[in-house]
């Protein structure tokens, strides 16, 4: 399995994943443009896409989705419920609690933000997996034993709490950031992945870093302060960034 954020923010969030047999995309919250250029960098035919799993429905996760669906016609993965508010998509499979897209097994993961339906998802092939979960107030304890001990963890590491609080945003803006319909701060984004990862893991991705309210340096130091204190170690913490894309991750 190989896994590259194309793009990570509140301006726009993809991310490319492929297997041996699979290319999908997590959410396509840039442009068309933008995504088939990222694409074609790495060799890859964007009309060879076999599928974008879809998060929730705010502009910087489906920003490029209806351009590029009409001019590929990929299959979109989605929930009822977001397919009301997407009657431009034609080519769409709901998704469940776990199917399989080729040799993609997939579980998603019901996250708690400020829209009316969201996912996350855990992405396996063979003995290989990764999370991706982006835009939540917090993770259900439910999940917490399917999530542990995976390869790669793409996970939200939104704000730092001293910014946000002192920082610009009007009253009720940061209330919802802070809320649990909001987005993870890096404690709480540390907090968790400290719980979550094991023996197996290998890559940390940082995503959806908030521009005016964290920082790189920040979002890393507060993650190695939890690993530490935590004694556990990962040898890779990637930040993903808004307007380049990571390395290209082999697991």
């Amino acid at each position: 399995m190989k896994v590259r954020v194309l793009s990570s923010g509140s301006k726009g969030n993809t991310t490319y994943v492929e297997t041996d047999n699979t290319k999908l995309l997590i959410d396509i919250g840039n442009t068309c443009k933008y995504v088939k250029e990222r694409l074609e960098e790495m060799n890859v035919n964007p009309a060879n896409i076999d599928g974008i799993l879809i998060t929730h429905l705010h502009i910087d996760h489906i920003k490029g989705l209806k351009v590029f669906c009409k001019k590929y016609n990929v299959k979109v993965y989605l929930t009822d419920i977001m397919k009301k508010d997407l009657d431009y998509i034609d080519n769409y499979s709901f998704i469940s609690d776990d199917f399989e897209i080729n040799d993609i097994h997939v579980t998603a993961i019901k996250t708690s933000h400020d829209t009316e339906d969201s996912r996350g998802y855990i992405l396996s092939n063979e003995n290989k997996s990764m999370v991706y979960i982006t835009d939540t107030g917090y993770i259900n304890k439910k999940y917490f034993e399917v999530l542990k001990n995976r390869n790669l963890y793409v996970m939200e590491s939104n704000h730092d709490v001293e910014m946000l609080t002192n920082g610009s945003y009007p009253f009720q803006t940061r209330q919802r950031i802070l809320s649990d319909k909001g987005h993870l701060s890096n404690y709480d984004s540390s907090k968790y992945l400290s719980s979550f990862i094991g023996d197996n893991t290998k890559y940390i991705m940082l995503a959806h870093l908030s521009q005016e309210n964290n920082t790189e340096e920040i979002a890393y130091e507060t993650l190695i302060n939890r690993l530490n204190l935590d004694n556990k170690h990962v040898d890779n913490i990637i930040i993903a960034r808004q307007d380049e894309e990571t390395e290209l991750v082999t697991l």
